[in-house]
């Protein structure tokens, strides 16, 4: 894989992530709206799927950042 798609994969991820993220605080935003005192249900699983999301970058851009190895 090229190092260019590779730096694209990344840019995806990354903004794969942070829409995560808008979604996370808009259920958060929801929650407290409604009068809730305790974390959505699935905060937990989107925030396990927002650290991988993390993850893959960071590899992505190692792999990027380092050609041919």
């Amino acid at each position: 894989m090229s190092d260019n798609r590779i730096e694209e994969l990344a840019d995806r991820v990354e903004m794969l992530a942070a829409d995560l993220d808008d979604l996370m605080f808009d259920r958060l935003s929801e929650a407290v709206a409604d009068g809730s005192t305790t974390r959505p249900v699935a905060d937990k699983r989107l925030t396990q799927a927002r650290r991988a999301l993390e993850k893959a970058h960071q590899i992505l851009r190692t792999l990027a950042d380092s050609p041919g190895e």
